[in-house]
């Protein structure tokens, strides 16, 4: 199934426009015209393309003497519907114009083109570069002034997420990447970048993913596996693959770090659509690990606009959940206490609609609220060591144990 050990970020706690808007995000109506607007940029052409399309609007703007603008849909919980059809989160069709003679937006604007250039650069040169190696290669002072184009990376990251939603493409597809995050092994055999490499011999640490894992770069050659299990955490993982999980139980195993990284989404994806392989995803019973599945399965806010190339909607949660200590006979030392962070956090991701009409999910996250303590994987080796990978999963699997 499915660094060291991850030190686990814990969600900021939503505003109260944030919950309401999460509240109501299933009564909005899908976004229609995003999403045919979208199709139709595909089926016109590359990246590139549409890179050059947008240069070309800007010029011709200027050339008719008009304000030059770039319009950018908004990334906010806002802007985002579920759809229930589909069971994907989203993108609707609000946006935000940025235009070059606005004193309070000109810089953006600037940097927005910027940006699209260097990336232009990069499609053109055929080559892939870092988001950290282009914040310095668009950094400079503006000749004659003493402002410089970016002070901080934060700043040409924000317009790189602009720019993915602006174009409908992936910041792989501008031929950016992060740095890698995540490892697999299994019963596999894939191409990358032309070498052959057979993920059953990968040893202690597995196959590091890459941030760009598209069929261009990564081609799927054989496989045995009857499923993919994603786990939360990478010392976790390395149970599961030094005890030869994925041998015994015939299956690919994968851990993403604490949050799974776009590469791995992407992935895990390619995986279940193209390779039809059913996704089982294993995290802490917290908020956290609520959280993990809910992006996996339904997709995030940030990267709405590309739900249907991320998430999975079939995707189910093993473990842990909020009645496994008392099933598993789990001691009540190795239960750790809800903070007021966590209470908050459990409450406005049951108010989401793709948990709050769900009776299992109520009950489950209902259940950790009235107990009062969360569980980390970990706990389970207070059993033994190999407690997790010898009982725990594979009587869950047995039993059929899981949560859409």
């Amino acid at each position: 199934m499915a660094k060291k050990k991850v030190k686990r970020k814990k969600a900021p706690a939503a505003s109260p426009a944030r919950k309401k808007a999460a509240a109501g995000a299933k009564k909005k109506a899908p976004a229609k015209s995003v999403r045919k607007k979208t199709r139709r940029k595909r089926q016109n052409g590359d990246t590139n393309q549409r890179l050059v399309r947008m240069a070309e609007d800007i010029a011709t703007q200027a050339a008719k003497g008009k304000d030059p603008f770039v319009d950018i849909p908004t990334r906010a919980l806002s802007n985002v519907a579920f759809n229930e059809k589909r069971r994907i989160i989203e993108m609707g069709d609000s946006s935000q114009r940025r235009n070059f003679f606005n004193l309070g937006q000109a810089k953006k604007f600037m940097q927005t083109v910027l940006v699209a250039s260097g990336c232009s650069e990069l499609i053109h040169q055929k080559k892939t570069t870092s988001i950290r190696d282009l914040f310095y290669h668009c950094k400079h002072t503006i000749q004659g002034t003493k402002e410089n184009t970016f002070d901080e990376q934060v700043e040409s990251d924000v317009i790189i997420e602009d720019l993915e939603v602006a174009l409908a493409s992936l910041r792989e597809e501008l031929g950016l990447f992060a740095e890698p995050k995540g490892a697999m092994v299994g019963p596999m055999t894939i191409v990358d970048k032309g070498d052959t490499i057979d993920l059953a011999r990968m040893g202690s640490g597995g196959y590091a993913i890459p941030s760009i894992v598209e069929d261009h770069v990564i081609q799927f050659k054989k496989h045995s596996a009857k499923f993919v299990l994603l786990i939360e955490k990478g010392a976790v993982w390395r149970r599961f693959n030094e005890d030869r999980f994925w041998d015994k139980h015939n299956c690919i195993i994968i851990h993403g770090g604490g949050q799974p990284p776009r590469g791995v989404r992407r992935l895990l994806w390619r995986l279940h659509y193209d390779l039809k392989l059913p996704v089982y995803v294993l995290v802490d019973n917290d908020p956290w690990g609520y959280y993990i599945y809910s992006v996996v399965k339904q997709g995030s806010i940030s990267l709405a606009f590309e739900s249907q190339r991320m998430a999975i909607p079939d995707a189910r949660f093993i473990g842990m959940s909020s009645f496994d200590a008392e099933e598993f006979g789990l001691s009540p030392e190795v239960t750790i206490r809800v903070t007021d962070q966590d209470i908050r956090r459990a409450k406005e991701i049951l108010a989401y609609p793709w948990f709050s009409e769900k009776k299992h999910w109520r009950r489950e996250i209902e259940r950790m609220l009235k107990l009062g303590v969360k569980l980390e994987l970990e706990a389970l080796s207070s059993k033994d060591f190999s407690f997790i990978t010898e009982t725990y999963l594979p009587t869950k699997m047995k039993q059929g144990n899981f949560l859409d």
